[in-house]
């Protein structure tokens, strides 16, 4: 994940189409192979971090460049970004993961929950219900605080069911997404520092995601994808 990389994702954004990329096929494979040693880096670390995810090979985790254009008004046949996600049921896991998002100008890293499925929808609020305090002090921490600033996922206008308007909790109870970002400057992945930054990003996010894994019971099927 270096300055080829966004040099590629940048020129690829501008020529998105079958007979550019027929043409620079070696370029684009000599950077998903980068980007594929990278990700085993940053498995491997990660594998320390969460020993669930033991079983994950560098190719579980990396999403396919090509876009599912069937039924979309885009018909750019491309993703424009390269992406990894790190979840103990693989890619299309519903459960809790970790996600890498590389995009000239739009780098990210973070992880959570990304719409999950309204039965783990309630078990997540089931257990802010249960315990609310704890998540807050989670994401009260100054350094959660100062590298996520708080959740990004999506909310409702109003209450969710079964949960009064004036609940203790109410303002997390309303989220329909539990994530958490921080953003890559282009100038640390020309730097090389990706994997670095996202692991440190992991590492602040352990208890947040202890939570989440708690709440879930380990969700590990489905066809959910984050972000």
């Amino acid at each position: 994940m270096t300055a080829n990389t966004l040099k590629f994702l940048n020129t690829l954004a501008q020529n998105n189409e079958k007979g550019w990329m027929d043409e620079n096929r070696d370029w684009f494979l000599e950077v998903k192979e980068e980007f594929l040693e990278k990700v085993g880096d940053l498995l491997t670390g990660l594998k320390r971090l969460d020993p669930g995810l033991e079983s994950l090979n560098p190719k579980d985790c990396v999403f396919r460049q090509n876009r599912d254009i069937r039924f979309s008004p885009n018909k750019m046949p491309y993703k424009i970004n390269m992406a990894a996600y790190f979840s103990r049921g693989g890619k299309k896991s519903v459960g809790p993961g970790y996600y890498l998002h590389l995009e000239p100008e739009g780098s990210f890293v973070g992880g959570g929950l990304y719409h999950p499925p309204a039965p783990l929808l309630k078990q997540v609020r089931q257990e802010i219900d249960y315990s609310g305090n704890e998540l807050k002090t989670i994401m009260d921490e100054p350094e959660f605080k100062k590298t996520f600033g708080g959740l990004y996922g999506e909310k409702l206008k109003t209450s969710p069911r079964d949960y009064d308007q004036d609940h203790q909790h109410i303002d997390l109870l309303r989220y329909k997404s539990f994530e958490v970002i921080t953003r890559i400057p282009d100038q640390e992945i020309e730097k090389g520092t990706t994997v670095k930054i996202a692991l440190d990003t992991f590492t602040k996010m352990q208890p947040y995601m202890d939570f989440l894994y708690r709440a879930t019971d380990d969700a590990e099927s489905g066809d959910g994808l984050l972000l």
